[in-house]
């Protein structure tokens, strides 16, 4: 009876196995090639700051698109294109919100360039966010402007090949809180994808099969996020759908805030974090991800917010990660990256940091600069260095090979750097005097500045809030982050969760004219009274400043300036000054400023007493003279 029994058991067990195994099969199938489809579309490329302006194409700052332009894309190594489109105000009215027909056409000219350049093409809604950030109060309205435009969309491109991809909303939210997770939030933007795919997938065409990307809410990795769009995913039951995320860095080293200044494990961790998450909940899942955009948010102030050399860290690391996790990274490029003018790269480093780490890693250290300063003993400098599974190969100065063991010895995974090199490539002049290259047996070289400097010097200063700047010598050194505290208790300035300022939002170095400058946002956020600063620069220096602010009036003053005031004070005083008209004269302060209002009083009784002495000396000396 049992072994009857077992037989029947394992027939049955069987039978579904049999009855499953086409299906799963299948989705297997599918999803794999979906995952291969993305995998192949990396390196990506967003061309930012043009069809998703407040204006026209331009204005924000960048050319026309043309043809050459985007085969240049192509030819720098790019396999896709992501295009930001903002539609809003290319629609018209209720009830039908038509686009545009000039502006479909346009878009359409580009999406057929970057075909023909074998280049992958997405398109979306981008800062049309702002709008539909408001669903909650006007939802009707809302989704209808929506569902307008993806209508549109999808019957001008129905016809279009499966390598035109759908973007059903960049960074969606629903308020100006970019952190909160409302479950409301979360409910909204299920809606707007689900509606979104339906029209998509009803509208004919090539569009039944389109692959479509859909995002977290705001774009974030957040675990809470991936979950609730792996739950849309899910439902919707559709195995040529694809995830995306944006990743910009761990925040305070991404804008240089919180003393954040180098891609530390902290920040290397935040990167694993994050990529893991998604791997978890989407990739390991059978669902692909994209990340749609990717860089550092200090780039929009400028490429100076993060030192150089931990921008080529952070993009050598990201570049690999990504790839381990089988997630194509779109580099979000405002006009910042590779000029549309020139048609080169702003930054050739970087650029080929992120064109090898498709083969294999680049090596690079712990720095890329050796601080010599003046009249210091020169000595040997130990560089630890970042291998990433590659050995050193040689030292280059002027295209030339140091001698190992004369320039320069390894130890283990330490560079170091000769004394006797570094005094022949020393020149004494304040700044750079030398770079020497360090290569690798894969991947770029990795660069090391000789610099020479002296204690950068600030000097004091004063004027109102918007025009109050610190004279600074720089000396050759570079300025890395700055404090600023209240001398009776707290931090001063944005961001008083920490001393340390976010670099170019609230105060960036002028090396040309020689200044540290602040923002009105800066200003905004500290309060009358007297703030202690400290600049900390590349060299390890940490120079201290106070600044008094009152009534939106600026005074400055350095450590020195307030030493040798104190010290002409101290000069000035005598021991016993007594009741002595020559005591008073001498405690009277120099300069256009009274120490008090009582030694103003008393240098004002002291005038009349001295002419009248003069007066009376001259008096006598002219009846002495008469007498002669």
């Amino acid at each position: 009876m049992l072994k009857r029994l077992f037989v029947i058991t394992c027939m049955l067990l069987l039978a579904v196995m049999v009855t499953d195994l086409p299906v799963h099969a299948e989705t297997i199938e599918k999803r794999s090639a979906m995952q291969a489809y993305v995998e192949a579309i990396g390196p990506g490329w967003n061309l930012g700051n043009t069809f998703e302006a407040a204006g026209e194409e331009t204005s924000w700052g960048n050319p026309s698109t043309t043809r050459a332009f985007i085969n240049q894309i192509a030819a720098e190594g790019y396999r896709s294109i992501r295009i930001p489109i903002t539609w809003k105000h290319r629609m018209g009215d209720a009830p039908d919100y038509v686009i545009q027909n000039e502006f479909m056409t346009r878009i359409q000219d580009i999406v057929d360039w970057s075909l023909d350049a074998d280049l992958h093409v997405i398109i979306n809604l981008h800062h049309d966010t702002n709008w539909i950030l408001n669903m909650e109060t006007e939802h009707d309205e809302v989704v209808a402007r929506f569902n307008a435009a993806w209508t549109q969309i999808a019957e001008h491109f129905k016809d279009y090949p499966d390598t035109l991809m759908f973007e059903s909303l960049n960074e969606p939210r629903f308020s100006e809180d970019w952190s909160k997770d409302a479950p409301e939030y979360f409910e909204m933007l299920d809606e707007l994808n689900v509606s979104f795919h339906t029209i998509v997938r009803h509208s004919g065409g090539h569009n039944n099969k389109r692959p479509l990307v859909l995002s977290t809410l705001t774009a974030s990795p957040t675990e809470a996020r991936l979950d609730e769009l792996a739950s849309t995913i899910t439902k919707l039951k559709d195995d040529n759908l694809i995830a995306t995320f944006h990743y910009y860095g761990y925040y305070p080293f991404s804008v240089n805030l919180g003393g954040s200044t180098t891609f530390d494990d902290k920040a290397r961790e935040d990167l694993i974090q994050a990529f893991d998450r998604a791997y978890d909940t989407f990739t390991a899942q059978g669902i692909p991800v994209i990340v749609g955009e990717f860089g550092l948010l200090g780039f929009d102030k400028s490429l100076d917010t993060v030192h150089h050399g931990e921008i080529l860290k952070f993009f050598e690391y990201l570049t690999y990660y990504a790839q381990e996790k089988k997630m194509p990274l779109m580099l979000w490029d405002n006009g910042q990256h590779f000029d549309r003018r020139t048609l080169k790269w702003v930054d050739e480093d970087l650029h080929q940091v992120m064109k090898q780490g498709l083969k294999r890693r680049s090596s690079n250290a712990e720095t890329d600069s050796i601080y010599i300063k003046k009249d210091s003993e020169i000595k040997d400098v130990t560089i630890p260095l970042n291998l990433n599974g590659n050995t050193f190969t040689a030292l280059i100065y002027e295209e030339q090979a140091l001698v190992k063991g004369t320039d320069y010895e390894l130890d283990g995974d330490n560079l170091i750097v000769k004394s006797a090199l570094l005094q022949r490539l020393v020149t004494k002049q304040n700044g750079i005097n030398a770079t020497v290259t360090s290569t690798f047996s894969a991947g770029v070289d990795w660069t090391i500045n000789v610099i020479y400097y002296d204690t950068p010097s600030l000097t004091r200063s004063q004027g109102p809030e918007g025009i109050f700047t610190i004279p600074a010598q720089f000396n050759g050194d570079s300025l890395a982050t700055m404090e600023a505290v209240y001398t009776q208790g707290g931090n001063a300035g944005p961001n008083d969760w920490t001393p340390f300022k976010e670099y170019n939002r609230t105060f960036y170095p002028d090396y040309t004219t020689g200044e540290i400058k602040f923002t009105d946002e800066f200003w905004r956020d500290v309060k009358d009274g007297e703030v202690q600063l400290k600049l900390h620069f590349w060299s390890g220096e940490v120079i201290p400043y106070t600044i008094t602010k009152e009534s939106g009036k600026i005074v400055g003053v350095s450590a020195d300036d307030a030493k040798e005031k104190a010290a002409e004070q101290a000069a000035d005083t005598p021991a016993d000054s007594g009741n002595s008209a020559a005591a008073a004269v001498s405690a009277q302060p120099s300069g256009d400023v009274p120490q008090s209002e009582e030694d103003n009083n008393n240098s004002s009784f002291l005038l009349p007493v001295s002419a009248l002495l003069v007066l009376a000396g001259a008096l006598i000396y002219w009846r002495k003279a008469r007498r002669k």
